[in-house]
């Protein structure tokens, strides 16, 4: 004997495209997206180079967790790192790449269609 309870449900044509639609709708760049990692990007974008203090201090967080953003954006190829040293001290500098600013562009443009799709509703 059939359960009545379980009734076979046929998706509402409505939430079908709603689905259809949200899928259809990009995500952001995950790389960048994190607040940390687009403080990053984003002083970089502005400046040609920035050293690991100025970032530091510049976004107000720690070393480590700086150094660890700093290195997924190096390992995605957003990011290139130089280290040197002035007299004895160690000085790592940051600058975007050309890939990281072509992601950076594609983020913003992304977020400005969201904006631009939002205030017309």
């Amino acid at each position: 004997m059939a359960n009545p309870a379980k009734k076979s449900r046929t998706p509402h044509p409505r939430a079908a495209s709603t689905a259809e639609r949200t899928r259809a709708i990009p995500e952001l760049d995950r790389t960048i997206h994190e607040r940390v990692r687009l403080g990053i990007v984003s002083a970089l974008a502005a400046q040609d180079r920035l050293t690991f203090l100025e970032l530091k201090a510049l976004l107000g967080t720690s070393d480590g967790n700086l150094s660890v953003h700093a290195r997924r954006l190096e390992e995605a190829g957003y990011v290139a790192c130089t280290k040197t040293f002035e007299g004895r001290l160690p000085k790592t500098e940051y600058r975007l790449t050309a890939d990281g600013r072509r992601a950076f562009e594609r983020y913003l443009a992304h977020l400005e269609a969201l904006i631009a799709h939002a205030r017309r509703r």
